[in-house]
């Protein structure tokens, strides 16, 4: 009985984590609305000058929390608002995508 309910557990978890992490954003969708993000950031997320960070590979909710802070203006970095201007046009869902799509860059 103990078993049965470890591998109850187990899968529920499993399959929970998968549904959120496939349901983050659309990777191809993000891959379209990114791209000012390739000038400092480079088409699959590795920065060609070592001033920006690389973003490849990173965990999307990350990435889309440290969007969504430039937006508020939380983030206050030297380049900060650079960020928040490139940031205005995209909505929650952009975002998303956007860290969707660099998130699954190798």
């Amino acid at each position: 009985m103990l078993i049965r309910t470890f591998y109850t557990l187990l899968f529920t978890v499993l399959a929970s984590s998968t549904v959120s992490a496939s349901s983050f954003g659309d990777a191809k969708l993000g891959k379209i609305k990114s791209p000012s993000c390739v000038f400092c950031h480079g088409q699959t997320g590795i920065a060609a000058n070592s001033s920006y960070p690389n973003l490849n590979g990173q965990n999307a909710p990350y990435l889309y929390q440290a969007m969504k802070d430039y937006q508020q203006g939380t983030r206050t970095t030297p380049l900060a608002q650079m960020m928040a201007a490139q940031l205005r046009q995209l909505d929650d869902q952009d975002l998303k995508d956007v860290a969707a799509f660099y998130a699954e860059q190798p």
